[in-house]
């Protein structure tokens, strides 16, 4: 059994044997179960690597020694960050803490660049990483979006970090001009451990899905309803992931009466959803859909100032993350002052015709062989070679 150490008021388990060549760092639900793909493949080609986790159940699961669960913790939007930030402080300076003690050979931090970069910055001025003169190497897996905004944020990560895995393939020419290794790692979706959450059914419902930031929602799902309400007869599906945005759906559709016998909202994670096509906003799981050749729309409304600011510091031609590694409006985007229920409809009637299926199953299919790699240059590949033995 380890040994625990108490710090800033956490108590945190030792490595087992006092021994940890790798720590990762998962601050919320989805790098998590990203990073714990990458590791599965890695354990399997080394099998005595000894991997310590700040994570969640995927990486104890997949052979971590979960150290502390963050995912337990994870907040979204600033005012939950604001509200929690004392607690994140005293996590922050516990864990760096826990690095000092126990010196793995290599921390690698998994997307959440608030936090990640924070503890990678510290540990450069405490003068445990590599660029700090330490011996732990900082490895970083899942870049920041740092083509659609805070660009400059690249100068600061190649201060801090030893290598970089990025997951798509136009990402590693974001970095061109510093001095930061940048490997492309392929997709963790194309991975052979990864279940997609939908499947294409002709037989299927229709996807609503309109992200899951409160205020977003709220502004985007009545939309998608009204809609529904033009596409006679069609049923749809809408997945939530928190009761907060349960309540959002459910008020709206309680405005709607005529569309509830058409629609069942379900937890998101749960079944593997058949559909026939979808609307969407932009996100992890709209990815997801287009990998699987769904073929539908994205859809996106903010508030008027909000979406005005927004365009002038997003630098990116298209909303949609398949788009952009596509270079067109393969899945079309209804954004804002285009995002009326008529036109959406109009073009989802074009979607649900059965020609449709082809068109996006190509896409599909092109975005599959943009976003892979051979086995030699997978995450897991990239993860070993900058550990080391």
């Amino acid at each position: 059994m380890a040994s625990v150490l108490k710090l800033r008021d956490f108590t945190f388990d030792a490595p087992k044997n006092d021994k940890c060549d790798l720590l990762i760092i998962a601050g919320e639900h989805s790098g998590d179960e990203q990073a714990s793909r990458m590791l599965k493949e890695a354990l399997k080609k080394s099998p005595d690597l000894s991997v310590c986790a700040f994570g969640g159940l995927s990486l104890a699961e997949a052979g971590a020694q979960l150290i502390f669960d963050m995912t337990s913790f994870s907040v979204v939007g600033f005012a939950e960050v604001v509200k929690n930030y004392s607690f994140f402080k005293r996590l922050s300076v516990a864990i760096i803490d826990w690095i000092i003690t126990y010196k793995p050979k290599a921390v690698c931090f998994v997307d959440y660049p608030g936090l990640n970069l924070h503890l990678a910055s510290e540990l450069k001025k405490r003068g445990v990483s590599v660029a700090g003169g330490g011996e732990v190497k900082m490895l970083y897996y899942i870049s920041p979006q740092i083509w659609a905004w805070k660009a400059k944020r690249r100068f600061k990560m190649a201060q801090l970090l030893d290598a970089l895995a990025v997951i798509f393939p136009f990402e590693p020419d974001c970095y061109a001009d510093t001095s930061l290794k940048v490997d492309f790692v392929g997709h963790p979706f194309l991975s052979s451990e990864y279940v997609p959450p939908v499947r294409y059914s002709p037989d299927g419902e229709i996807l609503l899905l309109s992200g899951s930031r409160e205020i977003a929602v709220s502004r985007i799902f009545p939309i998608m309803l009204d809609s529904l309400a033009l596409l006679k007869g069609e049923r749809a599906v809408v997945v939530y992931p928190t009761e907060k945005i349960r309540t959002i759906l459910e008020t709206a559709l309680e405005r709607r009466p005529a569309l509830k016998d058409r629609v069942r909202i379900i937890h998101n994670g749960g079944e593997q959803i058949a559909l026939k096509a979808a609307m969407m906003s932009s996100g992890t799981m709209s990815l997801s859909c287009s990998l699987e050749g769904i073929p539908g729309a994205i859809v996106y409304k903010a508030n008027p100032l909000t979406y005005i600011i927004g365009r002038a510091l997003v630098k990116i031609k298209y909303l949609s993350i398949a788009n952009i590694i596509l270079d067109k409006p393969a899945w079309r985007e209804f954004i804002q002052f285009d995002a009326s229920a008529k036109s959406i409809a109009t073009y989802m009637k074009e979607c649900l015709k059965p020609a449709a299926r082809k068109e996006f199953e190509d896409y599909a299919n092109t975005l599959k062989n943009l976003l892979s790699v051979d086995s030699e240059h997978t995450a897991a590949s990239w993860l070993i070679a900058n550990v080391g033995k």
